[in-house]
């Protein structure tokens, strides 16, 4: 981290008193640090302090009597922002591009990477509100530091306490350890589900959001890769200037799409869950409820995964996904087999957290070599990561 740029952002959080132990952490390691502070979390930190440890001025009002703080230019000098502690107020701000003050404005005027630890009490984390929020935010491709488990002011105990300093550290340390690793590669991704019509209005679809392909997605760009992203039906969205997305709805289309980039890509993650059947003919009008029983003729998808496999050349990774309810690692080694995949991800329904519209995952990955790596429960963001260093394992 010697020589490396971080500007923290610190809101009104109690949990902002664990700041100067961090500031610490990043200048000990040889950060510089910069620090901007909304006006209702002085009462929370000394600004003294912090400006006596990261050796820099605070900055907590846009403007004073004799000078005027320049949020463009704070939020273009740092190689990556953080907000610790984010509080709810100030996530709900964020979402929704609010700027009343100089927090805000600089994190709006932000190019770089941006990390936000939230801190509050567990009924305010646990509001649909926040988890909307943060989802947002996620979007946007910022790094969510998960809040833990433990004592909160209010003297309840549960979800909302501020990752711990050393924590968000490490998160920062990774960051800086795996930027541009990537770069000069190109990658293609699938995520989402994929909807077959039926008619007009009425389709087959699945429970799948796209969490986990963004993630994936987003953790290669981090590292400079190109991305091409095939993604399905889903409200989510990701803004990273890496990543390029090609919106589809049916297998068909998200088939058409993979071949057509595939030649061009280092890396393939397969991680859309695509419809295995598809209806033989769709209905120019509505269906209307006549008969009791209803008979639907389905057709096989082409399957994307063994298609690239056919034509994937030796300097290519292709990886897959084997999401299952039984005998899970059965099928996920006969799919690495069958697909001539270099690696398969698999995740099972059987595990509480994991798979579809969780925010988390637990995995395993196995590979065309034999070997075999499990994963505890983790954030998306987290597995992803996990999934990405393996995959740079592969490279050749």
């Amino acid at each position: 981290m010697k020589g490396k740029k971080i500007l923290i952002g610190i809101s009104g959080s109690i949990a902002a008193y664990k700041i100067p132990l961090l500031v610490r952490l990043c200048i000990k390691a040889g950060a510089e640090v910069k620090i901007v502070m909304t006006p209702s979390s002085a009462t929370f930190v000394s600004p003294l302090v912090l400006s006596t440890l990261s050796k820099n001025e605070v900055h907590i009002d846009i403007a004073s009597d004799t000078a005027w703080a320049n949020h463009v230019e704070l939020g273009r000098w740092a190689d990556v922002m953080l907000i610790a502690p984010a509080s709810c107020n100030t996530l709900a701000k964020m979402a929704n591009a609010y700027c009343d003050n100089l927090l805000l404005s600089v994190y709006l005027s932000s190019i770089c990477k941006i990390y936000i630890a939230p801190a509050m009490d567990e009924d305010m984390w646990h509001h649909q509100a926040t988890q909307d929020n943060l989802t947002k935010l996620a979007s946007f491709g910022h790094t969510i530091i998960p809040s833990e488990h433990g004592e909160l002011a209010s003297g309840l105990i549960g979800m909302g306490r501020m990752a711990e300093p050393e924590t968000i550290f490490e998160n920062l340390q990774a960051f800086f350890k795996r930027r541009n690793t990537l770069t000069g590669k190109t990658a293609l991704i699938t995520a989402g589900p994929t909807y077959e019509n039926l008619d007009p209005v009425r389709f087959i679809g699945n429970y799948s959001t796209g969490k986990m392909g963004i993630a994936i997605a987003e953790a290669l760009a981090e590292r400079g890769c190109k991305v091409h992203l095939v993604l399905g039906p889903t409200h989510l969205v990701t803004h990273h200037p890496l990543i390029e997305t090609t919106n589809v709805r049916s297998a068909e289309e998200m088939y058409q799409a993979c071949m057509n980039l595939f030649s061009g890509a280092d890396i393939a993650v397969m991680s859309a869950a695509v419809a295995d059947y598809t209806p033989e003919i769709v209905a120019e009008n509505k269906i209307k409820k006549q008969d009791d029983n209803f008979e639907l003729k389905l057709k096989k998808t082409k399957d994307i995964l063994k298609s690239l496999g056919a034509i994937k050349s030796e300097k290519q990774v292709l990886v897959g996904f084997a999401l299952e309810s039984k005998d899970e690692k059965q099928y996920a080694l006969k799919k690495l087999s069958e697909k001539n995949a270099d690696a398969i991800v698999m995740n099972s329904l059987n595990d509480k957290g994991a798979g579809f519209s969780h925010d988390t995952n637990k995995i395993t990955i196995f590979e065309k070599s034999g070997l075999e790596f499990n994963y505890e429960l983790k954030s998306k963001q987290a597995v992803a990561n996990d999934i990405v260093e393996r995959i740079m394992n592969l490279l050749p």
